[in-house]
């Protein structure tokens, strides 16, 4: 008898492991739940708050954006001398060129300050994960990083020592120059604040000087002030947030006078930036801003459509519930209710 109890009551060593939880409302599902019931009055009405928000958010937006004031000038193409016409790159890869242009520019429309000034680039894939990766952010953020140029190929070394900002991306900065005059009087372009807030205190640190920068064989783009921190190269900064798409726009400078309406202003290019090896488009953009920022309308008509699409399915829905109704809980349409009375299964 003790053998046999002995084996039927086995020791906690011997148990089967289970992996049954433990009892819970949590695990067994049977906390309290919200479960509304979507009758045809809450979705036609749903439907219907929907589009009476979006539709005056959408018209908003679009006369927000239709009172911006936009001037795109292509120059790229426009700046090259005669001569060189069908030899672009020769141009703007000689040293002995002259770069500066100069072209004008008719205000449309009062533009009230601040005036944004943009240079645009087209088929300038700064998205490439090459280009992306060439470049060390530690090394932008202390100066005891200044040898942390791993991911920085090919621009990490000269014979001088190593580069600091390093990589393509820091090495391909844009260094178009404009200055703007009205009358003979010149205009005062503004650098301060044009780039992140977030940028400037944790992205580049103020110990951080450029070092050997664009002082190799072949130069790619602007320079650098040696004495200046990295937290105070503004230029730098915007061109370092990398764009997604290859047409993108990088903020310039401001101006911060009215410019009236039917003015002429004289703008003075120096057009160094070499957009012709792979057929890029070179523009400069002058604009004003308004609550959504710069002139865009796909935001306005993308809500513009689905307020309108809304509205429609909340009258469909209306007409259809009106013409064939259908009393709430009714299962008789259901595929095994009509199997059940001779119909077919869905």
């Amino acid at each position: 008898m003790e053998a046999k109890d002995g084996a039927s009551n086995p020791t906690s060593s011997t148990k089967k492991k289970s992996r049954k939880p433990k009892y819970s409302k949590f695990t067994q599902q049977e906390l309290p739940a919200c479960k509304p019931i979507l009758t045809p009055a809450s979705v036609i009405l749903i439907f219907v708050a929907i589009g009476i928000v979006f539709i005056p958010i959408g018209l908003a937006s679009l006369f927000a954006s239709e009172r911006v004031v936009e001037i795109v000038h292509h120059y790229d193409k426009d700046c090259i001398p005669l001569k060189y016409a069908d030899n672009m790159l020769a141009y703007i890869q000689s040293s002995k060129t002259n770069k500066t242009c100069v072209r004008k520019l008719t205000i449309p429309k009062q533009m009230k300050s601040p005036v944004y000034i943009y240079y645009q680039l087209d088929h300038f894939y700064q998205n490439h994960r090459r280009y992306v990766k060439s470049r060390s952010d530690k090394q932008l953020r202390s100066k005891s990083y200044e040898n942390t140029t791993d991911d920085c190929a090919p621009e990490r070394y000269t014979a001088k020592g190593v580069i600091v900002p390093c990589g393509l991306v820091a090495w391909s900065l844009f260094n178009d120059t404009y200055k703007f005059s009205v009358n003979n009087k010149q205009l005062g372009v503004s650098k301060k604040d044009i780039t992140w807030k977030s940028d400037q205190k944790n992205k580049f640190g103020s110990d951080v000087y450029p070092k050997n920068f664009q002082s190799g064989g072949l130069i790619g783009g602007a320079k650098l002030n040696s004495s200046i921190p990295l937290s105070e190269q503004e230029d730098l900064m915007v061109w370092m947030r990398t764009a997604a798409l290859p047409t993108f726009r990088k903020l310039y400078g401001r101006i911060e006078v009215d410019l009236e309406a039917d003015a002429v202003i004289t703008v003075t290019i120096e057009n160094n930036y070499n957009t012709y090896s792979f057929r890029g488009n070179k523009k400069l953009v002058l604009s004003t801003a308004s609550w959504i920022g710069g002139k865009n309308y796909l935001l306005g008509v993308a809500y513009l459509t689905v307020g309108g699409l809304c509205l429609f399915l909340a009258l469909a829905f209306l007409l259809l519930y009106l013409i064939k109704p259908r009393p709430l809980g009714d299962i008789s349409y259901l595929s095994w209710n009509r199997s059940a009375s001779g119909g077919h299964i869905y």
